[in-house]
């Protein structure tokens, strides 16, 4: 399918398509670059990973596409990042981030693991986050509040790319404002575009018709030994509570 480059948020026409738009232009809060088609690791791939994780080094917040909806991303350990997100999203001070990650050895590092790794590795990547004792490794004023954190790690070659191309986890939050729909197309959050210091246009997520696939990633709290309890059903609870309860005998924390 065609890439999409919107135009400036100033003039909301349709987007251009472009097989392969250039993703080489500085970050900039003009307009939105596109995402090359993924399995193509072309020049305009790494181009587009190479902005982003330049953007986000530079202290910036940058809209992303991931497997569920899009998402919003800074650097975990940059503090001042960190409360540029919750501006942006007029977000409640007491509502956690997750961090995002683009492999599971990584995780290791950021949280204290009471699960297997197998059991870990049947959820990511996916739909869903994981919340987890935090480490010592992570910046304190990213949820000072909680001695827990949600993990995730997109099922999608940019995201986990881009996690990788940085020094240290992302803080990943949906591309909207709080309590407003979560986002299935880089148009539909056009308002926050000028306060971003990129946005990556992956084209359409899921069906943009469909209430389902603006639900988000499941999210499951997987902090006491042998228990698991949904936090948010979100769009994959079914599979998930499956894999918790019959492969690895994990109980409601109800229960």
């Amino acid at each position: 399918s065609p890439l999409r480059t919107p135009r400036s948020p100033r003039s909301p026409r349709s987007p251009r398509s472009s097989p392969l738009a250039p993703a080489a232009l500085p970050p900039s809060p003009s307009g939105p670059r596109a995402a090359p088609e993924p399995g193509h690791p072309t020049e305009a791939w790494r181009e587009a990973v190479a902005a982003a994780a330049g953007a986000l080094q530079a202290g910036g917040l940058v809209a992303v596409p991931t497997d569920t909806v899009y998402g919003v991303a800074c650097l975990a350990q940059d503090s001042a990042a960190v409360r540029s997100i919750y501006s942006l999203k007029g977000r409640n001070g007491a509502k956690p981030l997750a961090i995002c990650l683009g492999d599971v050895e990584r995780l290791y590092r950021y949280c204290h693991v009471n699960v297997p790794d197998e059991l870990l590795r049947d959820l990511l990547p996916g739909p869903v986050t994981l919340v987890l004792q935090r480490s010592e490794e992570l910046n304190k004023d990213l949820n000072p509040f909680t001695s827990l954190v949600g993990v995730r790690i997109p099922d999608h070659p940019f995201m986990r790319d881009l996690a990788r191309a940085c020094p240290g986890p992302l803080a990943l939050t949906s591309a909207n404002i709080s309590s407003q729909g979560s986002t299935l197309t880089v148009l539909e959050f056009q308002d926050l575009w000028p306060q971003l210091s990129l946005v990556i246009d992956g084209g359409p997520i899921g069906d943009i018709q469909s209430p389902e696939c603006r639900l988000g990633s499941t999210v499951v709290d997987l902090s006491v030994s042998g228990k698991f309890s949904v936090i948010r059903p979100g769009c994959a609870l079914t599979p998930t509570v499956e894999i918790l309860k019959k492969k690895y005998g994990l109980v409601p924390e109800s229960s």
